[in-house]
């Protein structure tokens, strides 16, 4: 395997590692703060960091006047239409019922980007797809609590498609512009689309708490992880590897999530999740074959 696809499939596997630390770090802030502010501060502390650093290292890149609707559209799906799908809908259905519809992001995504940017999947990744999400069913289903409204689905496959549609616009983005840049204007973007919705509904909870160092602490690494490392991996593996194939990696979140609960929070982790890992992990690597015999284009 050449260095270039050890460096994607790193990239990738840490993308997918950091967004895991997200939900067991969002759990962790959601005992202070309401999940709308905890969005919004880890947009903020995001956003200035990664300014800071861009500057620092003399990363800045001018931005075409056209791709600027590009870049409002990004964030609009992701993070606001994601985050509020994903946030709101899991008020109304239960954590495994929201787990297993986000879970069908790298099963649609094929569809849509068939149609929509013309990008194929093979008969490897179908398989290794369907695998993959098979083992991520053994893994949620394990505590499975089947509560859920009309509304609460409808608004996680808000997330859902949010999420597919946010990767096929980044992927337009990442032919021209570095991975710094797209998530510096996402962020900053996404923050602006969050700011009224933070003021008219978390606003006053959030003057009325106390804030703890631990509590910064977290939600400062949800800012510095999956708000923006994730994000600038995810970016340089869709240059890579395409779309359906960084997707595909989603489905390790999960078991990341499953594994770290397990170390910090002192969650189970059963035979039945064992299994469901390992099927995870083996359904990702049938869907690469192809790529693990193919040149990886610079």
């Amino acid at each position: 395997m050449k260095i270039d696809k050890v460096w994607v499939y790193t990239a990738a596997t840490l993308a997918a590692l950091f967004w895991g630390f997200s939900f067991v770090w969002f759990k962790q802030a959601f005992l202070v703060y309401k999940p709308i502010t905890i969005v919004f501060l880890r947009l903020v502390i995001a956003s200035v960091l990664l300014n800071i650093y861009i500057k620092v290292a003399g990363k800045k890149q001018r931005i075409d006047r056209k791709d600027y609707k590009l870049f409002l559209l990004l964030a609009f799906f992701e993070p606001f239409c994601y985050f509020l799908g994903e946030s709101f809908g899991l008020t109304f259905v239960s954590a495994t019922v929201g787990a297993i519809i986000i879970s069908t992001i790298p099963l649609f995504t094929p569809f849509l980007t068939y149609f929509l940017i013309k990008e194929k999947i093979t008969i490897y990744g179908i398989v290794g797809l369907l695998i993959s999400f098979t083992g991520v069913l053994l893994i949620v289903v394990k505590d499975y609590s089947g509560t859920a409204t009309i509304k609460g689905v409808i608004l996680m496959f808000i997330a859902v498609f949010s999420a597919i549609c946010y990767g096929i616009t980044v992927k337009n983005l990442t032919e021209r512009y570095s991975g710094f840049t797209i998530v510096k204007w996402q962020n900053l973007f996404g923050l602006i689309f969050f700011l009224p919705v933070f003021l008219i509904f978390e606003s006053s909870h959030f003057i009325s708490v106390v804030p703890t160092w631990d509590v910064m602490i977290t939600i400062s690494k949800l800012a510095i992880f999956p708000s923006t490392m994730s994000y600038i991996l995810i970016t340089y593996v869709i240059r890579k590897i395409g779309l359906i194939n960084a997707n595909i990696f989603a489905n390790l979140i999960p078991v990341f999530t499953a594994i770290i609960a397990y170390i910090i929070l002192k969650e189970s982790l059963e035979f039945q999740k064992i299994i469901g890992i390992s099927i995870v992990v083996s359904g990702l690597f049938i869907s690469q074959i192809p790529q693990f015999k193919a040149k990886i284009t610079k």
